[in-house]
């Protein structure tokens, strides 16, 4: 039995799909189970990782958890992995490729917040692995209602990254819950090539047969309009990090390959496969 936290999120739902296809029992936790959506073979069990006394029914029987922290700040964080371990000591935790284990502080909000999740999980009891993921390519999804509206989508231009297939983050994930082996390891996983965000518009567009185009607009300015929409400042470095720094080499990993068999599928991959998405 597997439980998975965020199992209705992109990459939480798709690690679902695959441990049904492999014959795994699955529970999801799931704030509002009866709005969950799950398939009928899952287990969807009420629970609140912002509330750790909540979780012992999701937790009661499991064998290992796929952790997701949907958090800002690691606060509440210990609690969670005094709960986990009270009950299994597996955890497999979703990460970030930002997080550099060389480096006595992080060069990114999201580097940081990951490291220090990762020191949680670690001064824990739990045989941990972590699936630095970078870029995930379902992030784009956000874009779908300026491609609906106009065929512009208007943004910082961030740097370009080897940007990972939510399916093949899913696919090293239940790769590592369902083998012995992977434990104490940190796992980065990448897509097959580097691809800036116009790059991927472009090819979003190629996919739908539609012109598309990547505008960019001033960090400053993508600051300030996210602010006045009401987004917590923390929340805007995170997503805004990177944008103001030169960027450093991108790394290619064949990780993916090398726990599935199956080389990472690339952006044209995925936006083939999200047509319904943006059309």
């Amino acid at each position: 039995m597997i439980l998975v936290t965020g199992a209705t999120g992109n990459v939480g739902r798709q690690v679902v799909d695959r441990l049904l296809a492999a014959g795994v029992e699955v529970r999801a936790l799931a704030r509002r189970p009866e709005a969950a959506g799950l398939p009928a073979e899952v287990e969807v069990v009420g629970g609140d990782l912002a509330e750790p006394d909540s979780l012992t029914a999701a937790l009661t029987g499991v064998d290992a958890v796929f952790l997701v922290w949907p958090f800002l700040t690691t606060e509440g964080a210990p609690g969670v992995l005094d709960a986990v371990t009270a009950h299994t000591g597996r955890v497999v935790y979703l990460s970030s490729s930002r997080v550099r284990d060389d480096a006595d502080r992080q060069a990114d909000p999201i580097g940081g917040l990951h490291a220090e999740m990762e020191r949680v999980i670690t001064k824990s009891t739990a045989a941990w692995t972590f699936l630095r993921a970078d870029t995930i390519a379902s992030n784009a999804l956000g874009w779908a209602g300026q491609i609906r509206a106009s065929g512009v989508v208007r943004g910082p231009d961030l740097p370009a990254k080897p940007v990972v297939h939510e399916r093949d983050v899913a696919a090293s994930a239940v790769r590592v819950l369902t083998e012995d082996g992977h434990a104490g390891v940190g796992y980065v996983l990448t897509g097959p090539e580097v691809v800036s965000r116009a790059d991927q518009v472009a090819l979003i567009g190629a996919a739908i047969d539609r012109p598309l185009r990547f505008e960019p607009i001033p960090p400053a300015a993508a600051r300030a309009q996210m602010l006045a929409d009401g987004r917590p400042p923390a929340l805007v470095d995170a997503l805004l990090a990177g944008a103001d720094t030169p960027p450093e080499p991108p790394l290619i990993t064949t990780t993916v390959r090398d726990l599935t068999g199956t080389p990472a599928r690339t952006f044209e991959d995925w936006a083939r496969d999200h047509r319904s998405d943006f059309a």
